[in-house]
This record gives structure tokens, C-alpha cells and sequence, in this order.
């Protein structure tokens, strides 16, 4: 099992004993500054305290399991308005919202797409953004990265 799904299995059931909602994390390693983010939230939203109180029991656990075995910086906040997506369903809350995905791989000769949330097929793993004219569904393995793009009135 992967490192950063290790510290997913610890730190997702901490996030949800203190009543709030694991978004994701991201692992940073570096030979001398390794980063460990934590991203949550909740219908009402997130304040420091939460983020105070969700990294003082992390850092207790973290430290106790000594998985990550350089330094690191412990970092919680909310994924905030251009949020990073982890899973595919997390794309589903937000149909019809702008998003800009990264591709590992290019499709139909694209490596970025950048467009409107159209369609998201769990059961089939697929994500149909629409960009301009053009619709793409992509199937969810390709994205190696995506996020939400805020759009302002």
C-alpha cells in the first residue's frame, strides 16, 4: 500500500470523529522540506479552529505511527475556492461548475482541458467536460490532476 494511502486511512477517520468532511491530501516529499496538506470541510464551513484542532490530533497520531520518516510540515485548511479533486465523485457535486484538469496522457491531442462540468459517470469511471463546442468524456484514470476554477459575478 502506498504512503500517501496509509495516511489516508489514518487521517480520514480523525477528520470524521471531530464531524467534519476529509476533502483529500496531498504529500510533498523533498530531501529537506517534505509538505503533508490535509484539506477539509463541512456544509458550514471551515474556520481556524477547526484546522487548529484537526492538526493538533494529527500531529499526535502522525508522530506516534512515524510513517513519514524525514520532516515534514504539517499543513490543514480548506480545499478554498479552486479546489483540488481527489476522487471522481467529488467532480459530481459540482456539474456544471468550470474546472480545469490535467491529463497524464493526451487525449484526442489535449494534455489540459479547461471547461464546464457536463456529465460525471461514476459506474462508467468518466468525466464529461465541455469546452467551447466540443464536449470531452474522459475516461477518470487519464486525469492526473484537476480542480475547480472560482468564477466571479
Amino acid at each position: 500500500m502506498a504512503l500517501v494511502d496509509r495516511l489516508q486511512d489514518i487521517v480520514r477517520p480523525v477528520v470524521q470523529d471531530i464531524g467534519l468532511d476529509f476533502w483529500g491530501l496531498q504529500y510533498q516529499s523533498g530531501s529537506v522540506n517534505s509538505v503533508l496538506r490535509i484539506y477539509i470541510d463541512s456544509p458550514n464551513g471551515i474556520n481556524v479552529d477547526d484546522c487548529a484542532k484537526v492538526s493538533r490530533q494529527l500531529s499526535v497520531l502522525l508522530d506516534a505511527e512515524d510513517m513519514i520518516q524525514s520532516g515534514y510540515r504539517l499543513e490543514v485548511s480548506s480545499p478554498g475556492m479552486s479546489r483540488p479533486f481527489f476522487d471522481l465523485p467529488q467532480y459530481a457535486g459540482f456539474i456544471g461548475s468550470t474546472v480545469k484538469v490535467k491529463l497524464a496522457m493526451p487525449y484526442e491531442g489535449r494534455r489540459q482541458i479547461k471547461g464546464v462540468i457536463n456529465q460525471v459517470d461514476v459506474d462508467n469511471r468518466e468525466l464529461a467536460i465541455v469546452e467551447g463546442e466540443t464536449e470531452y468524456v474522459l475516461p477518470y484514470e487519464l486525469i492526473e490532476k484537476g480542480q475547480l476554477l472560482p468564477e466571479f459575478e
